[in-house]
């Protein structure tokens, strides 16, 4: 058995979307040849919601370390409210610790909070210990650079510039980089030619079944958010106005449908977009709402911007009559949060930029109504929304061969090849040098 130690700031009970990968791996890792360790930062630091139920999926075996990080309320007058910089100096510490008393193969950087990946370039130096980066999200991008500043992240004149500093040092001492987008990887080797040989993967999250039968066994815990009155269609995540390309074909077609006076079935539809910002609770400004006022619409959407639980999330996707997905107008865009939606097995319309990944996956498991939001037509989203009035009950069929492939279980074997390749080519390259 090799040992494999798990770098995730945010993990359970946090609910945080970019330790899902690591935590729907977990039950898996041992059956494929790997001993893993977690470190994440002590709860009581973090200001993302907390989901105690999260912890009912990991299995009590599992050694789970816990660092402390810089009170947020004195670092955010500095400016500095991330809890990769604020649980820097406590991961070196404790890290150094854990590297110096035991015995790892690799350290696996699976988080979006970025900064701390640059920790791997020290222990590699210190320790020799090879490192993968997990790269959910691009790190540094100029993607907002030509945006309107009202539709840049908040402090984004400081983390851009932190992050052009920051990401090559940890990228450049990376000795494999997974990645949801195959495009961020090509990013990552154009930008830096060192890393052009290292091994890298497209990985996407997978379908965690178990979550299901969490959901369903605590229901009674939340209340519901839909209106039994009306045929609701549900979309939970982030808003914001880059997916407003693939929302306005659909608020078209309802509009239009809206207008027919003698067909009352547009008129029982109902769309929630729920936990649509990351601002703290009842701060959350509508992103997706002012769209739906301009069509006049607005009647027929809710827009709920703090985030719920994620099995609240299961729960109101299971109480959907139809789920709606819309993807970004950035071309990598993955929407790793498709697998729940097609584990509830609900009609699903989902619109992307073309580009994205997300589109052939999802018609790869037999999901009918999938578009981009350049060639969608009204007739499309009609036939989705008739769909609903006259097959309410039926279940998708979906193609199991796919539903296996993009299981939680088969991309942990995915990382674990993948684990075993980095390792071996760290092998090869030492066995060459000492040749010399």
């Amino acid at each position: 058995m090799k040992n494999l130690l798990i770098i995730s700031p945010y993990f359970p009970p946090v609910n945080a979307a970019d330790m899902q990968r690591v935590r729907m791996s977990l039950p898996y890792f041992a059956s494929n040849g790997w001993n893993v360790e977690v470190v994440m930062v002590d709860e009581q630091y973090t200001d993302i919601q907390i989901d105690p139920l999260l912890l009912q999926s990991i299995s009590s075996d599992i050694k789970i370390h816990k660092v402390k990080a810089l009170n947020k309320r004195w670092t955010s007058k500095l400016g500095l409210g991330s809890i990769a910089l604020r649980s820097l100096w406590f991961y070196w510490h404790k890290v150094n610790r854990l590297l110096k008393d035991g015995k790892f193969d690799l350290i696996y950087f699976s988080t979006t909070q970025f900064p701390v990946c640059i920790l791997g370039a020290y222990w590699k130096k210190k320790f020799g210990i090879p490192y993968v980066i997990d790269m959910q999200d691009p790190w540094h991008s100029d993607y907002y650079q030509d945006k309107p500043r009202t539709q840049q992240p908040s402090k984004y004149w400081f983390s851009y510039r932190l992050n052009k500093y920051l990401e090559p040092i940890a990228i450049k001492n990376a000795d494999g980089l997974i990645s949801v987008s195959e495009g961020y990887i090509d990013d990552l080797k154009n930008r830096y030619s060192v890393i052009k040989n290292i091994p890298s993967a497209v990985i996407t999250f997978g379908a965690f079944e178990p979550d299901l039968s969490i959901a369903r066994e605590n229901q009674t815990r939340f209340v519901s958010l839909l209106d039994a009155r009306f045929i609701n269609i549900v979309y939970t995540g982030r808003g914001g106005a880059d997916m407003h390309q693939a929302i306005i074909p659909v608020f078209e077609a309802l509009k239009k449908g809206l207008s027919d006076r003698e067909n009352t079935f547009y008129s029982r539809l109902k769309f929630y977009f729920i936990g649509t910002s990351y601002a703290p609770a009842g701060e959350g400004k509508p992103s997706i709402l002012p769209l739906a006022q301009q069509y006049g619409i607005a009647d027929h959407v809710v827009e709920i911007t703090d985030r719920i639980s994620y099995y609240h999330t299961l729960l109101t996707l299971q109480q959907a009559n139809g789920l709606f997905i819309p993807g970004s107008d950035n071309p990598q865009y993955t929407a790793s949060k498709i697998y729940p939606y097609l584990l509830t097995q609900k009609p699903l319309l989902a619109v992307f930029n073309k580009k994205s990944s997300a589109i052939p996956i999802l018609r790869e498991y037999g999901v009918k109504h999938v578009y981009d939001y350049e060639s969608v037509t009204g007739i499309n989203i009609n036939d989705f929304f008739s769909e609903l009035n006259t097959n309410n009950s039926e279940s998708p069929l979906y193609n199991q061969e796919a539903i296996k492939k993009y299981s939680a279980q088969q991309m942990t074997v995915n990382q674990c090849l993948f684990f075993n390749q980095v390792l071996n080519r760290e092998l090869k390259v030492k066995n060459k040098d000492s040749k010399y």
